[in-house]
Order: structure tokens, then C-alpha cells, then sequence
């Protein structure tokens, strides 16, 4: 695939994620390094959509580790038992948070960021391996369409590992 993106320029979230989920699958196709398509994956996410902070964290001993992102400098540790990346990672599930000053135990890598949807990847095992945060510097900027198209990339992300 070339190096650009074509993504819509005015159209509904849904519209951009079904633009762009068939972009990804080709952009990793045959890539077999996976810093090098989640670095990728991490870029068309902030590109397609603006989002203040895209990123992954992987699973490395007893934390979750920085690995590639888009955007401002981050926190580079998180443990399991903390903040909205650790409750995804040991619930796996989705959590979407509309202000993350209502969360308990919330990190804040950035002042700025201020709503935050995070996305578990599991390995063939059924093991959390990584997630997705995603931060955005708008309160409630996350809702169920953001959740479904990203699960749709959390699918392209699980068949790489």
C-alpha cells in the first residue's frame, strides 16, 4: 500500500472507520514486524481522526509498557491495577470514559486529555497482549460507534499476534 490515506473528508465517524479499516488490513498485510504495524496503525488513527493521543501499551513482565503512539510525550509505565489502561487490561474489556476526572484512579499522563476509550487485544491464548488508548482533549468525545470501529481494529491488531 502507498503512504497516504484516503479518508473522507466531511462524514460520520462510522464513515471514516469504514474508510480506513480496510486501509489498515492492507497496511499491515505481509508486514510481519509488529512495532513497525502498530507504529502504522497508531499514525492512521491520530491522521483519520485528530484524537489528542493514540497509543499502545504492551504487556511486558507485571506492567503495561509504552509502545508505538501519536502524540505528546506519555507515561511510560502503568501498572495492571491502575488507571483506565489497567482496568481494561484486567477486565478486558472496552472502557470508554466521557471525563476522565470521574474515573477513579485515573492517570493523568496530560492535563489536556480529558475523555479516554481504551481497548484490549488478546493473544491466541486469550491473554491480554496490548491495548489501544486513545485520549481526546474534548469532554464525552468517545461513544459506541468509536468502540465498534476500533474493536475492528483491535481484530486486524489480534491476527498479527
Amino acid at each position: 500500500m502507498a503512504e497516504s490515506l484516503l479518508i473522507p473528508e466531511s462524514g460520520s465517524r462510522k464513515e471514516i472507520y469504514d474508510a480506513i479499516i480496510p486501509q489498515i488490513k492492507a497496511l499491515v498485510e505481509g508486514e510481519t514486524d509488529l512495532t513497525a504495524n502498530l507504529a502504522n496503525i497508531s499514525a492512521v488513527l491520530k491522521e483519520a481522526f485528530g484524537f489528542f493521543w493514540v497509543g499502545f501499551y504492551l504487556k511486558k513482565g507485571q506492567q503495561l509498557v509504552l509502545g508505538p503512539f501519536q502524540g505528546p510525550i506519555a507515561c511510560t509505565r502503568i501498572n495492571f491495577d491502575k488507571g483506565v489502561c489497567g482496568y481494561s487490561y484486567t477486565t478486558k474489556e472496552v472502557v470508554l470514559v466521557p471525563d476522565v476526572e470521574a474515573f477513579p484512579g485515573h492517570i493523568a499522563c496530560s492535563s489536556a486529555s480529558k475523555s479516554e476509550i481504551v481497548l484490549p487485544a488478546l493473544d491466541k491464548n486469550g491473554d491480554v497482549f496490548l491495548v489501544l488508548d486513545v485520549d481526546s482533549d474534548k469532554l464525552d468525545d468517545f461513544s459506541e460507534e468509536d468502540s465498534d470501529g476500533l474493536s475492528k481494529v483491535i481484530k486486524i491488531i489480534e491476527g498479527l499476534i
